[in-house]
C-alpha cells in the first residue's frame, strides 16, 4: 500500500470582513500581535485590504468593504464556526487580552486532548478560540 499524497498542505490565510476598519487593524496589529506584510486601498471598491501575518506564517486577510451584512452567528449559522490560534501560554494571553479589554469566555479543557482553551470575540463579534500547545 502507497501513502497517499495530501492535496492540501496546509493554511495559508484566513480571510475576515470587518464593520470598522481602524478599530480591527488596532485589534489584529496592537492587541493579537499580528505582523503587518502589506497595505493597501481600493479606491474602485472603497475597501481597505490588509494582509497579516503569524510567525507559523499563516496569513489573515482583513478586508474592509462599504456597508457589508451582519455575520448570523447566534444560534450558529451554517459556515466557519470560528477562527483558533494556537498558543505556548494560554494564561499570559488571557491576561493580555484582558489587559487590552477584551471580554475573554472562562478557560475550559478539551475532553479528547486534555487541553486548554478559550473563547473571545474580535470587534465584529466573530469567534476567536486559543488553543494552548
Amino acid at each position: 500500500m502507497t501513502a497517499r499524497t495530501p492535496l492540501v498542505l496546509g493554511t495559508h490565510h484566513v480571510a475576515i470582513i470587518c464593520s470598522d476598519y481602524g478599530r480591527s487593524k488596532r485589534f489584529y496589529v496592537e492587541v493579537l500581535g499580528l505582523e503587518v506584510i502589506a497595505e493597501v486601498y481600493r479606491e474602485a471598491r472603497r475597501s481597505h485590504k490588509l494582509d497579516l501575518r503569524l510567525p507559523d506564517g499563516t496569513q489573515v486577510e482583513l478586508f474592509s468593504f462599504p456597508d457589508p451584512p451582519p455575520r448570523p452567528s447566534y444560534p450558529e449559522a451554517c459556515g466557519l464556526r470560528h477562527l483558533a490560534f494556537a498558543v505556548a501560554d494560554l494564561d499570559a494571553t488571557v491576561a493580555h487580552l484582558e489587559k487590552h479589554g477584551v471580554a475573554v469566555e472562562p478557560v475550559r479543557v478539551d475532553e479528547y486532548t486534555g487541553k486548554r482553551f478559550t473563547f473571545f470575540a474580535d470587534p465584529d463579534g466573530l469567534p476567536l478560540e486559543l488553543y494552548e500547545r
